[in-house]
C-alpha cells in the first residue's frame, strides 16, 4: 500500500479538544521539617514502620475529621498539618484533564498515548510495560506535575480491565479487548510500569512512584443501552476478576462497579471486596467507588430502605472512599443509630493514609524524596514523544490490501486525500498534547511532509454526517490520482454513558464512502477511526477500495504514523483485539451475558473464544506488507504428553470419568506442569517489520461447554526482511487446559488438544 510521492494530496477533517486550565500551588504534603507543629507527631517519623504511622495519624482525628476523609476531595486538616487530597485522576493513555490536573503553570502539556484498545493491537507488553514505566512516560510525567506544585494527587484511577464482551460498549475503547490472557497481561505490565516496579515484578519495595487504581470490579460492560443503564443493570453471570493484577502486578487501589452481580450491589459486596480481593488474593490497598456508586445502591436500585444503610453497607464490606458525598452525608447517622462502627471507619482511614504515605507524601518535601528528581525535562520528553509513535505505528491494523505489496501506488502526479469528519483524532477524554507533537497529531499535515501539494475536503460537517457534502468532495476527488479517506466514529457515537445500538457507520458517511469510491480513478485507501468494532462489509468487498486501516484512536502521533504506513516508511503489524461481528449481532440483548453459544435458541455465543457465528474480521486478524510463515520444531514425540500426576483419591464421584480437578492436583504440582513450544517464524517479504506470534489452543473434541479456542501466549519479535528466529511459548495445562464443570470447579479433560499459530498445529494430549 506504498504511495510513492504524488505531486497533489487531498485531504479533509474536523475535530475538538477540551482545556481545562487553572491556578498553580506548590506541591501539597505533610510533615514539614521546618513546621515544629507537625514534625514532632510519631506519623511524621519517617523511621518508624508505616502501619504505626497511620494508627498514630488515625487516633488523632475527630469523628468529624474521620469522615471528611472518606470521600474523593478530601479536605486539609490544618491542625495536623494535612493538606486537601484529590483522589480521582484518570490516565487510560496518558494524564488527563482532571480535577486535581492544571495546565496552566509551568507545565502546560502531557504525553498523548493512543487509547488502550489500539495500543492492545500491539500484543507487545514490553511496549504496555514503557507507556507506563516511571522511567519513561504516563508514571513519571504524573510525579513530575505533582512535583513542580501543579497536581494534588498521585493516585490514577486505571487501567480499565474490564472484558469487552460486548461490541456495542461505549467504554470498550478503555480497555485491551475481549481476551483474559491479553486483559491480564496488560494489566500487570500497565500496574507495574506506573507504580515504579520493574517489568518481570518484585521489586516494588514499601515507595510507590504513583499508585494505580484498576476497574471496574465486575461484571461491567454495559453504560447505557436502550434504556438499561449501568445504575441498575444486575449482571446475573459471575465475572472472573482479574486477580492477576493483584497477585502479580500489586495493584494498590480497586475500584467497585455500579451494577449488581448476582442481585447484590458490587460496592457492597462483602464477598467480592473482603472476602476475594482482601482476603483469597491479598489485596493490600484502598477501594474506591465508582462515582455516585454509593448514592446509586440507594436511589437507583433501591437495595436499601433509607441512606445510611448505603453508607454502612459499603463501609463493611470492605470499600474505603466514595468518589461522590454520600458518605460525607450519612456516615454519621448510620454511627448514630449503630449500624456502623468507629473501627470500620478507621479501617477504611488505615487503607486510605497507607497508600498517601508509600507514595511519601507524608515524608516532607517530596521533591528531597525518592522519585523526587521528575520535573519539567521529563514532560513531553523527545523520548515519551517517540513512544507515543511507536504505540500508534505498532497498533494501526491493515484489515485489506488488495495488491498484497505495500508499494500499490506507483507514479501519481497528484493525490487529492479526501476526508470525512475524523482527520484530527479525538479520544474520550480531555488532554492537552504536547505541543511539538501537534504535526503529528493532524493527518493532513503530517501527509503534506510527503506531498507537499496536498488538499482538503471536509466531506461531512460532523461524524454523523447529518450534512454531507458529497457533490463537493466528488469534485474534487474526480480529478485525483489517489483519495485517502479517513472516516469512523468519535465520543458522540461511543464513550462512557453511551453505547451504540448499531455496529454499521453512520448511512451518509458509507454513502459517502462508496460514491467517491466509484468515481476515483484508482481503487482507494479507507482509514477507520473508531474505538469499537465496525461493520465495514461493504468497504471490505468494494473493488474500488483497494486498502483499509484500523487506526483505533492513535494519540498524539497518529497522524505521522498512519502517513508512515500509506507512503510504506513502516510495515503494519497490529492484530485486533476483538471480533469483528456483523451488523446482525445487534439482535442479541447487550443485558445476555452468557458466554456460551444455546444452538437450540440460535444464541451464537460471545468473544472469538466461543461466538459461532460470522463474522467481518476475527479476532486476531491483521496483514502486514510482509509474509510471515511458522514452523513448530520437532520434538522427541509426534504427540506431546503433559503427564499429570493425581493421587488416587482426587477424582471422586462427583466428576465424571476423564476429568481431572485442578484443586486437587495443587498449586505446586500445577506450577511445575509446564509446556515449552518452539516456534520458528521467518520474515519472507521485503521489509523489516514487527510480527506478534499467537499460539491458541483448541479440544479435538468440541462441546458448548469449551472454547472454540484460546490464546495461552503471544510475544512480538522485529524480524529484518529475510530474517527468521526461534521463539519459546508456553503452555500451563492447570489454566489453559481447565474449565469450569456445572458446579463451578474448575477440571482438565482428559485428550487430545491442538496448539496452533497462524496455519500450522501440534497434537498434546493430556493424560494422568
Amino acid at each position: 500500500m506504498k504511495l510513492q510521492t504524488p505531486s497533489l494530496l487531498y485531504l479533509v477533517c474536523i475535530t475538538s479538544l477540551l482545556f481545562i486550565l487553572s491556578e498553580s500551588t506548590q506541591p501539597p504534603f505533610s510533615c514539614d521539617a521546618s513546621d515544629p507543629a507537625t514534625k514532632s507527631y510519631p506519623f511524621c517519623e519517617t523511621t518508624l514502620p508505616i502501619t504505626q504511622r497511620v494508627r498514630d495519624l488515625v487516633s488523632r482525628r475527630t469523628l468529624g475529621e474521620k469522615i471528611s476523609q472518606l470521600v474523593n476531595s478530601a479536605p486539609a486538616i490544618p491542625r495536623l498539618g494535612i493538606p486537601d487530597y484529590q483522589w480521582w485522576s484518570e490516565a487510560l493513555h496518558g494524564l488527563a484533564v482532571s480535577r486535581g490536573m492544571r495546565f496552566n503553570g509551568t507545565i502546560r502539556s502531557a504525553t498523548s498515548f493512543p487509547q488502550v484498545i489500539l495500543t492492545a493491537a500491539s500484543f507487545d507488553v514490553h511496549l504496555w510495560y514503557r507507556i507506563a514505566q516511571a522511567s519513561l512516560a504516563v508514571g513519571i510525567e504524573g510525579r513530575a506535575i505533582y512535583n513542580v506544585g501543579q497536581a494534588m494527587w498521585l493516585t490514577f484511577w486505571a487501567p480499565n480491565i474490564n472484558i469487552f464482551r460486548d461490541p456495542r460498549w461505549g467504554r470498550g475503547q478503555e480497555t485491551p479487548g475481549e481476551d483474559p490472557l491479553v486483559t491480564g497481561k496488560y494489566a500487570v505490565s500497565y500496574v507495574r510500569g506506573i507504580q515504579g516496579d520493574s517489568f518481570e515484578g518484585g521489586k516494588l519495595g514499601e515507595n510507590l512512584q504513583a499508585s494505580a487504581c484498576w476497574k471496574h470490579f465486575t461484571a461491567y460492560d454495559l453504560d447505557n443501552w436502550k434504556g438499561v443503564t449501568r445504575y441498575v443493570f444486575n449482571a446475573n453471570i459471575y465475572q472472573p476478576p482479574f486477580q492477576s493484577c493483584i497477585e502479580e502486578g500489586k495493584a494498590s487501589g480497586v475500584m467497585c462497579a455500579y451494577n449488581r452481580v448476582n442481585g447484590v450491589p458490587n460496592c457492597a459486596d462483602y464477598n467480592l471486596l473482603s472476602k476475594t480481593a482482601r482476603g483469597q488474593w491479598g489485596f493490600n490497598g484502598y477501594i474506591t467507588a465508582d462515582c455516585d456508586a454509593v448514592a446509586t445502591i440507594y436511589e437507583q436500585q433501591g437495595y436499601v430502605k433509607v441512606p445510611e444503610d448505603a453508607a454502612a453497607d459499603v463501609r463493611k464490606a470492605g470499600m474505603d472512599v466514595d468518589c461522590g458525598s454520600y458518605l460525607l452525608k450519612y456516615t454519621k447517622l448510620a454511627v448514630e443509630k449503630r449500624k456502623l462502627s468507629l473501627s470500620e471507619i478507621d479501617r477504611a482511614l488505615y487503607n486510605l493514609f497507607s497508600i498517601r504515605m508509600r507514595l511519601g507524601l507524608f515524608n516532607g518535601n517530596p521533591v528531597k524524596q525518592p522519585f523526587g528528581n521528575s520535573g519539567l525535562d521529563q514532560i513531553c520528553s523527545q523520548e515519551h514523544q517517540n513512544l507515543a509513535l511507536e504505540a500508534a505505528r505498532n497498533g494501526i491494523v491493515l484489515l485489506k490490501n488488495a495488491k498484497k505489496t505495500p508499494s500499490a501506488f506507483e507514479n501519481q502526479n497528484n493525490f487529492p486525500c479526501s476526508n470525512g469528519p475524523q482527520c484530527r483524532f479525538r479520544t474520550n477524554t480531555s488532554w492537552k498534547l504536547c505541543r511539538p507533537s501537534l504535526q503529528n497529531y493532524y493527518t493532513i499535515e503530517r501527509l503534506q511532509s510527503y506531498v507537499k501539494d496536498t488538499r482538503f475536503h471536509q466531506g461531512c460537517s460532523a461524524v454523523n454526517c447529518s450534512s454531507a457534502f458529497t457533490d463537493q468532495a466528488m469534485n474534487v476527488a474526480t480529478g485525483a490520482d489517489r483519495i485517502v479517506l479517513v472516516m469512523g466514529l468519535d465520543q458522540t457515537q461511543e464513550r462512557e454513558k453511551l453505547d451504540r445500538v448499531d455496529l454499521v457507520l453512520p448511512p451518509k458517511q458509507q454513502n459517502l464512502i462508496s460514491a467517491i469510491a466509484r468515481a476515483a480513478k484508482n481503487p482507494i485507501i479507507l482509514v477507520l477511526l473508531s474505538g469499537g468494532p465496525v461493520d465495514i462489509s461493504f468497504a471490505k468487498n468494494d473493488p474500488h477500495i483497494g486498502s483499509i486501516l484500523w487506526a483505533g484512536y492513535p494519540g498524539e502521533a497518529g497522524g505521522r504514523a498512519l502517513a508512515e504506513i500509506i507512503f510504506g516508511d513502516h510495515n503494519p503489524g497490529g492484530r485486533l483485539p476483538v471480533t469483528w461481528y456483523p451488523q446482525s449481532y445487534t439482535n442479541i440483548p447487550m443485558t445476555d451475558m452468557r458466554m456460551r453459544p444455546e444452538p437450540s435458541s440460535g444464541y451464537p455465543g460471545r468473544t472469538y473464544r466461543f461466538y459461532q457465528g460470522l463474522k467481518v474480521f476475527e479476532f486476531s486478524y491483521g496483514l502486514s506488507y510482509s509474509n510471515y510463515t511458522y514452523e513448530f520444531l520437532p520434538v522427541k514425540r509426534n504427540k506431546v504428553y503433559l503427564h499429570i500426576q493425581v493421587s488416587s483419591h482426587v477424582v471422586g464421584n462427583s466428576n465424571p470419568p476423564g476429568f481431572i480437578p485442578v484443586s486437587k492436583i495443587g498449586t505446586e504440582v500445577c506450577d511445575k506442569i509446564k509446556h515449552q513450544v518452539t516456534v520458528r517464524v521467518e520474515n519472507n517479504g521485503e521489509m523489516a517489520g514487527k510480527h506478534s506470534l499467537l499460539l491458541f489452543v483448541r479440544p479435538a473434541n468440541m462441546s458448548n461447554m469449551r472454547p472454540v479456542k484460546q490464546l495461552v501466549a503471544f510475544q512480538s519479535v522485529n524480524l529484518k526482511a529475510g530474517e527468521r528466529a526461534e521463539i519459546e511459548l508456553q503452555l500451563r495445562p492447570c489454566e489453559h487446559l481447565s474449565l469450569a464443570n456445572e458446579d463451578g470447579t474448575m477440571v482438565i479433560e482428559e485428550g487430545s488438544y491442538f496448539l496452533s499459530i497462524g496455519d500450522k498445529e501440534i497434537e498434546i494430549q493430556a493424560v494422568k
